[in-house]
């Protein structure tokens, strides 16, 4: 026996170590003072004899429990639970308590040795469980304490708390991934929140509810023995004379239907499978409740993992959707979106189920469900006649163009050449000695080593440890000894070689297979021998000449575009067979009255003004000044108009009447246009400057836009570094602060980044509060103001943004507040709407005084459109 510390009791007590000592010492049977439970050693007594007994478990139980099948809380131990008759039911063996609890605030509440029980089991601390057989007169064993499932004829037993486990449920895993729910993995838990199973659908009182697995954030769970369950289970009902079947993610039987029409007979119209979402044909799944639930029998069959042989380094896990970070999932396989169940790769491939199962069945050349059909090019009918199959001008295997004949899938609508349904798993090629090379999906999109093109659909060859691919039509091409064409004055003759090269032609790097001109002294690619010598671009106002070396004489304005950069779209640029395709009418300058010595044009007709203008570059003399064409200050080299008040900035005025850009994806040119009123869809501005304007979506830009846009490197005044323009690029404009924009000017020398919005920004501008004009300034420029409040909306700004600063008055407003929500339109247009009213309108901007709006009634704050003649004044928004 051994004293010990008094555990909250007024007196010292005993360790009992074995039940003789207890027997000895004690004079009957004792509880434990904690628990309530007949005491048994170890334990302790009081030295005083006064009756005080507590379990060695009991009293060495933490105050606070971090139960790891309850994790959001702690379990808190109370001398009493915090109900009004102190009385509790336990959570786990459902038995009445009124002594110490673990206790929740989610209302979970646990005698101390059930806590402690389930704490082991959840710990794999089971050494206190003995292996037995199932004794009948043991009372309430009839169930699992874990799954609430009868027990079998062999249990594991605990002597001390009397609970009962199947073996496999004291064996249980503390995480599992299901097919009900792929979002996140499922936790063996209490049920504390009383959520009803997502594949039985029952919902289990919490008192004596056992174990479930559970997704917390999503409010998830399934019983212990459903999820177990496979997908599918067959069972026989005395009530229908066929057998029945239950699937995991539906509450109701399903019904086998083995021939079409058996389902004609049991549908109420067209109706789609649950998992796939493809219209539905026999054999399938329906519910005998008719609650519109129908299922494929392939993807009712479908494995929740799938160990692909065309890609074998990781399974395909079956998704319930796709992965929430996916804006938009893709097929890998036939080129479709993804909506619902998919198997998805961590590596970034994604299949419908149908698409993985056809690949799998090409893999194990198990192609009974493939005809062998004439090709009714470019669609293929099906056997009824009456339905057309789009989408299939492509082999499905090789992404190449389709024969005359090819096997079919009628189920699934895929097609294959002959010979990609017959492809040999493993072969040996000559350009890839080290290893042999295995049919695979290109899950990390590499490029063909032969012909150099990077497919993302379809099967290659490769080597996934030397990273090696091949188009399948590549394995099995001649390549041609010697290549002679027209756009090249020498012939190309076949180099093999093991080893990468540069290809002269292209930029890239090629391998094992190039084409030399050893006149020229060039190797290219196979591809590259084909290069057209004249394109005309989106990227480009003139024609761009293919060139193998640079030459200064060669150049017409000094622009370079890589070949892959150019030729990336094919829908951004034409082939032009004679230079002297180029149309030479396209200039916006008519005629040039007057040169200077540097070759500048200085008298000037523009064909958007009547009048000659004339150059000049006395920008401090027109500072109040815009340009009329892209309303921005007067801050460069500009022609005027010495007859009236029309400014254009010389880079506005040299601009083409036609114009292709790059960020515009109509293949017909954009027209230069003046004096329509419309909103930029680059930069949202509404304007009635200067516009490019497509004739076939009618789609206006701004000439800010169009400037800025164009290829090559840009100056800003807030930046010391030439700015790039990069499309794909997101993150943060340092001008406002706004985050993960796509498309952004970027420095290559360090870490700034301008939306082309802010890039565009006025350089100076006027605002009615301030007699002068306000310049931008920029986030190392803010010690102008130490306050930081906007002078014109009196709030606060943050100082690392852009903000306009007046040095003679030393005021600073927000860009926003300076600038207005028309910063580009012109004023002073006059308007011909006789369906508004019978007198031309003025567009104004109403700065001092706000009349109200003769059609809503409401002050005219800034533009609107005024008729000199009347008193009729009208809101832009009211016409």
């Amino acid at each position: 026996m051994e004293e010990s510390n008094n555990y909250g009791h007024q007196h010292p007590l005993l360790l009992m170590l074995n039940q003789e000592q207890l027997i000895n010492y004690g004079s009957g049977v004792a509880d434990c003072s904690r628990c309530g439970e007949k005491v048994s050693a170890p334990c302790f007594c009081c030295v005083k004899h006064c009756g005080f007994y507590l379990h060695k478990v009991c009293a060495e139980a933490p105050l606070e429990l971090n139960h790891p099948f309850h994790p959001h809380h702690p379990l808190l131990l109370m001398q009493n639970a915090p109900y009004s008759l102190g009385e509790y039911f336990c959570t786990f063996c459902g038995e009445e308590g009124n002594d110490f609890v673990y206790h929740c605030s989610c209302e979970l509440d646990f005698h101390i040795k059930c806590a402690l029980f389930t704490f082991n089991i959840a710990e794999n601390n089971l050494k206190e469980l003995e292996h037995v057989a199932l004794d009948e007169e043991l009372e309430d064993v009839a169930k699992c304490f874990v799954c609430r499932e009868p027990l079998a004829k062999y249990t594991h037993f605990s002597p001390d708390c009397g609970f009962n486990l199947h073996e496999k449920c004291a064996k249980l895993p503390f995480k599992l991934n299901h097919v009900c729910h792929r979002k996140h993995p499922l936790v063996l838990q209490f049920d504390s929140e009383g959520l009803s199973c997502k594949v039985c659908q029952e919902t289990r009182k919490r008192r004596r509810s056992g174990f479930v697995y559970g997704c917390s954030p999503c409010k998830f769970i399934v019983h212990v023995e459903c999820a177990s369950q496979s997908p599918l289970q067959v069972i026989k009902s005395t009530n229908h004379e066929h057998p029945l079947t239950l699937f995991l993610s539906h509450q109701h039987p399903l019904l086998l239907i083995l021939n079409q029409d058996q389902l004609i007979h049991n549908q109420s119209g067209v109706t789609h499978c649950s998992r796939c979402g493809e219209e539905v044909s026999a054999p399938c799944f329906c519910c005998v409740e008719h609650c519109g639930f129908y299922l494929h029998k392939a993807c009712g069959d479908a494995p929740l993992e799938l160990n692909h042989p065309f890609h074998p380094h990781h399974p395909l896990l079956l998704l319930q959707e796709p992965p929430s970070s996916y804006t938009r999932c893709i097929s890998d396989f036939c080129d479709k979106t993804c909506e619902k169940f998919i198997y998805h790769c961590s590596c970034g491939l994604d299949f419908h189920i149908k698409c993985a199962l056809f690949t799998f069945n090409v893999a194990e050349d198990n192609l009974k469900e493939l005809d062998h059909v004439a090709l009714q090019h470019p669609l293929i009918s099906t056997g009824n006649g009456d339905e057309e199959l789009e989408d299939v001008s492509k082999c499905f295997g090789c992404r190449e163009p389709l024969a005359k004949y090819t096997h079919f899938s009628p189920d699934c609508r895929f097609n294959l050449h002959e010979k990609c349904a017959k492809l040999p798993f493993k072969l040996n090629h000559k350009y890839h000695l080290k290893h042999p090379l295995t049919l695979q999906f290109n899950s990390e999109r590499l490029s063909c080593k032969i012909c150099q093109v990077k497919r993302r659909r379809g099967f290659v060859y490769g080597c996934s440890p030397c990273k090696f691919v091949v188009h399948i039509e590549c394995v099995s091409e001649s390549l041609d000894l010697v290549v002679e064409d027209k756009r090249h004055e020498h012939p190309f003759t076949l180099l093999l070689r093991g080893s990468s090269f540069i290809c002269d032609a292209c930029g890239t790097e090629g391998s094992y297979a190039s084409y030399i001109c050893c006149t020229c002294n060039i190797m290219v690619h196979k591809k590259c021998t084909s290069l057209p010598r004249i394109i005309k671009s989106k990227w480009h106002d003139h024609l761009l000449f293919h060139k193998y070396f640079l030459r200064i004489e060669d150049f017409k304005c000094d622009v370079i575009f890589h070949v892959k950069c150019t030729m990336k779209n094919e829908n951004s640029y034409e082939i032009v067979e004679n230079e002297d395709e180029e149309s030479a009418d396209v200039s916006s300058i008519t005629k040039v009255l007057e040169w200077n010595d540097a070759g500048e044009a200085t008298v000037i007709e523009h064909f958007k003004h009547n009048h000659y203008l004339i150059l000049s570059d006395r920008v401090g003399e027109y500072d109040d000044k815009c340009c009329d064409g892209c309303l921005l200050p007067i801050v460069a080299s500009f022609y005027y108009c010495t007859q009236c008040g029309f400014f254009l900035h010389k880079v506005c005025a040299e601009l083409p009447k036609v114009k292709h850009v790059w960020h515009r994806r109509c293949r017909p040119a954009l027209v230069l246009t003046s004096n329509e009123v419309f909103e930029c869809v680059q930069c949202l501005w509404l304007s009635n400057a200067f516009a490019y304007k497509c004739e076939e979506c009618e789609q206006c830009t701004c000439l800010q836009c169009i400037i800025a846009l164009t290829p090559g490197a840009r100056t800003c005044l807030g930046h010391k570094h030439p700015l790039f323009f990069y499309p794909e690029y997101k993150g943060r404009c340092v001008a406002c602060g706004e985050d993960d924009i796509k498309g952004l000017f970027r420095c290559k020398d360090c870490d700034f980044s301008l939306d082309h919005k802010c890039f565009s920004l006025p350089i100076t501008s006027q605002h009615k509060n301030d007699q002068h004009l306000l310049s931008l300034a920029y986030g190392h420029d803010n010690s102008y103001s130490e306050s930081h409040f906007c002078d014109v909306c009196e709030e606060s700004r943050d100082p690392n943004l852009w903000f306009y600063h007046c040095a003679t008055c030393d005021t600073s407003a927000h860009v926003d507040c300076v600038l207005g929500r028309y910063p580009f339109f012109k004023l002073g247009s006059i308007f011909e709407l006789p369906k508004v009213h019978e007198h031309p309108l003025t567009n104004v901007k109403k700065i001092y005084y706000y009349p109200n709006c003769s059609k809503c009634g409401e002050p005219c704050l800034d533009l609107a459109l005024e008729c000199t003649g009347c008193n009729f004044i009208v809101h832009g928004e009211c016409l």
